[in-house]
């Protein structure tokens, strides 16, 4: 099982295009931990601002009435992919991952396996 510090240190390290990286609570938007980024993409009101998102897509499953877990969002912007995954472990509840990608260099299929591989052995 892997803490906070060495998952996000494997996301940086074995997904290709990787940007930064931040693992998140979505009850209050705050960065639980960060790794990477640039002066265009502070994680920090990167992670408060996909609160917003996560807490969205929640809510409209719930009026939907659809019994679905999200497995991840994309944001596809025209030079990065952004990628939320929600944690699904007991200890991981209202918790995700969120990582953001260089598109030119990233391979969105790998990047999203890799994620999930992350996610399943991370310990919080």
């Amino acid at each position: 099982m892997a803490n906070t510090e060495s998952a996000l240190k494997d996301v940086m390290s074995s997904i290709d295009g990787a940007i930064g990286v931040a693992l998140v609570d979505y009850n209050s938007g705050m960065a639980l931990g960060t790794l990477g980024g640039t002066a265009e993409l502070d994680l920090n009101v990167a992670a408060a601002g996909n609160t917003d998102v996560v807490r969205a897509k929640v809510r409209a499953l719930e009026l939907l009435n659809l019994k679905e877990a999200i497995e991840d969002i994309l944001i596809t912007l025209s030079s990065q992919y952004h990628l939320i995954r929600p944690l699904t472990g007991r200890s991981g509840k209202g918790l995700f991952l969120y990582l953001a990608l260089d598109r030119s260099r990233a391979n969105l299929a790998m990047a999203r396996h890799q994620l999930k591989r992350i996610e399943a052995e991370l310990e919080v």
